[in-house]
């Protein structure tokens, strides 16, 4: 662990890329002068030599008063797993630590009161149903109604800021998981995205995004030099959130399993009923951009298949400017239902009404429920959803983009 720690230290002091914290105490932290301020943040919130922004903040805080943090899902540590509940508490530096994914997830009037400026730092992995940015937008939405500012200190997208991919949000679908509608993989930063909704849900917030310095949208996470904080369990490297849109949908169906109990979440598509080379080789014939695909064998410590042993293959990412995640997340979907479609079909038949609800939830849209169910072959029609309302999207993007 010690000698980890010191290559991440070392590693940072390589970085090309400045990071909005790193500019905010640089620059900005004198402007909360008299203020009572409160911090999102969670253990991604540290600058690019890996000091912590909330230990920066209350070492700063001399002249303006360090009143209350609040935090995401996973928790203020990242130890909560999807979906569970995260407790209120005090952290050991005398502050309360306001839960926005327990009993509510939005923060509530009265954990507001007494507060003048509220900073967001959180890395974000790029994908709409990811709920750090949902959270980001009820916070925004709260605090429009008091008057209070709200401060985004930029992080990159890790998947870049290039891919664009997905469908969008139809507004029946809006949900914390998925609270506005851009495609599936926006190719945006937080800080854009911040932009984005403020002024097109027209919220009106008191607003203020602090930007990076040195990111160019082509960047993969590694290029910029930066360490990586696993930002959930399930997303322990850099890479992992390019995976994780690519194969995140099926596994909502729990049709196969996507490496969830296994050292690789999301970078495998495997069950005990696949014929590994045989899914590999239908892949590859796909010649779908960025991708490849190698015949893989493991045994899942947990999950529907859970000590079985389960073949498929493991994605590996060969150009990730053109990698489209949704659209190989919709192949597999397409390729499983040909070969297997006995197999397919009944898991698809069996799912319960709260299973449908969150994937279409997740979607954005019940179309994609609506075609594996009834159409034979899916994959085209799936990869093409929205396509128009893409284009439309990307000129309307454009005046929001930072860098």
């Amino acid at each position: 662990m010690k000698y980890l720690l010191l290559f991440l230290l070392y590693s940072s002091l390589w970085a090309k890329v400045e990071l909005g914290v790193d500019r905010f105490f640089q620059t900005e932290v004198h402007e909360l002068r008299g203020m009572r301020v409160g911090l999102i943040t969670n253990q991604t919130g540290v600058t690019s030599t890996l000091h912590s922004t909330i230990d920066l903040l209350k070492a700063s805080a001399k002249e303006f008063k360090f009143v209350a943090l609040f935090a995401p899902e996973h928790g203020l540590e990242g130890i909560a797993y999807a979906g569970e509940d995260v407790e209120d508490a005090t952290h050991p530096i005398g502050v309360r630590v306001y839960s926005l994914h327990g009993k509510t997830r939005r923060p509530t009037s009265s954990m507001l009161d007494g507060i003048d400026v509220l900073i967001y730092d959180i890395q974000e992995i790029g994908s709409r149903s990811y709920t750090y940015a949902s959270t980001l937008f009820y916070v925004m939405e709260e605090a429009a109604k008091k008057g209070i500012q709200v401060v985004v200190l930029d992080r990159p997208n890790p998947i870049n800021g290039l891919v664009v991919d997905g469908p969008m949000l139809e507004e029946q679908c809006r949900s914390f998981l998925g609270y506005i509608n851009v495609p599936y993989c926006h190719g945006m930063t937080i800080g854009e995205l911040a932009l984005f909704f403020n002024s097109e849900y027209r919220i009106g917030c008191n607003l203020k995004v602090t930007p990076m310095a040195g990111w160019k949208r082509s960047m993969t996470f590694r290029e910029t030099g930066l360490p990586w904080i696993p930002t959930s369990p399930q997303i322990p490297e850099s890479d992992t959130a390019l995976f994780y849109p690519a194969t995140g949908l099926l596994g909502c169906l729990d049709l196969v399993s996507i490496g969830g109990g296994c050292s690789l979440p999301f970078k495998v598509v495997a069950a005990p009923w696949i014929d590994a080379k045989k899914l590999a080789k239908e892949l590859a014939a796909q010649k779908l951009s960025g991708v490849s695909f190698v015949p893989f064998h493991f045994r899942p410590l947990w999950g529907e298949y859970k000590g079985q042993t389960c073949h498929g293959v493991k994605m590996l990412v060969t150009h990730h400017t053109t990698f489209r995640p949704v659209s190989v997340d919709f192949m597999i979907f397409g390729v499983l239902k040909s070969l297997y479609p006995t197999q397919v079909d009944k898991k698809l038949r069996a799912l319960s009404k709260s299973k449908k609800e969150i994937f279409t939830s997740i979607c954005g849209t019940p179309q994609v429920l609506d075609i594996l169910l009834k159409e034979k072959y899916v994959a085209w029609k799936l990869i093409r959803l929205h396509q128009e309302e893409r284009k439309v999207f990307m000129e309307k993007r454009k005046k929001y983009l930072l860098y």
